[in-house]
């Protein structure tokens, strides 16, 4: 087990299975020291706990958790390809969509979900640069989907 599934572990989380893809794509890929995850959506067991848009039907703290779940699928679809959480070298980049009410704008606080994982899990190498942007409608009427990109230490 690596320090990073260790991490989760105290967190009281497990990395779980790699979300299959819904359409043509991979959920991660590398290219040199970068990998690039496919948006995850907050997938439990193949299913969507909520559906919904963030204002209307779902919560923030709801969202937000949600949002947690995308993150700790997204490691998992890194782990794919990369074989070691333990070679992050850090997050880049986290961008994430909100499927939101009209007048819902609290969009980063739902993405704070995602981010805190990342700190909690990587600490210092999980702090990242994010974009939490709104959208109308997102796959499968998930309300939250997240992407991230890490660098990778040599093997």
């Amino acid at each position: 087990m690596s320090a990073v599934e260790a991490r989760l572990a105290e967190l009281g989380l497990t990395l779980p299975e790699v979300v299959p893809p819904l359409a043509a794509y991979q959920p991660a890929v590398q290219t040199g020291p970068y990998v690039y995850t496919a948006g995850q959506l907050p997938m439990v067991e193949g299913k969507l706990p909520v559906t919904g848009k963030v204002g209307a039907e779902v919560t923030p703290e709801e969202a937000k958790e949600l949002a947690r779940t995308c993150a700790l699928n997204a490691l998992a679809a890194v782990k794919s390809v990369a074989g070691d959480l333990d070679r992050i070298a850090r997050v880049v980049k986290v961008t994430g969509f909100v499927a939101s009410a009209s007048d819902f704008t609290g969009q980063p606080a739902v993405l704070n979900g995602a981010s805190e994982l990342l700190a909690e899990a990587l600490g210092n190498r999980g702090v990242h640069a994010r974009s939490a942007v709104g959208v109308a409608v997102l796959p499968l009427d998930a309300p939250v989907e997240v992407e991230i990109q890490v660098e990778l230490t040599e093997a």
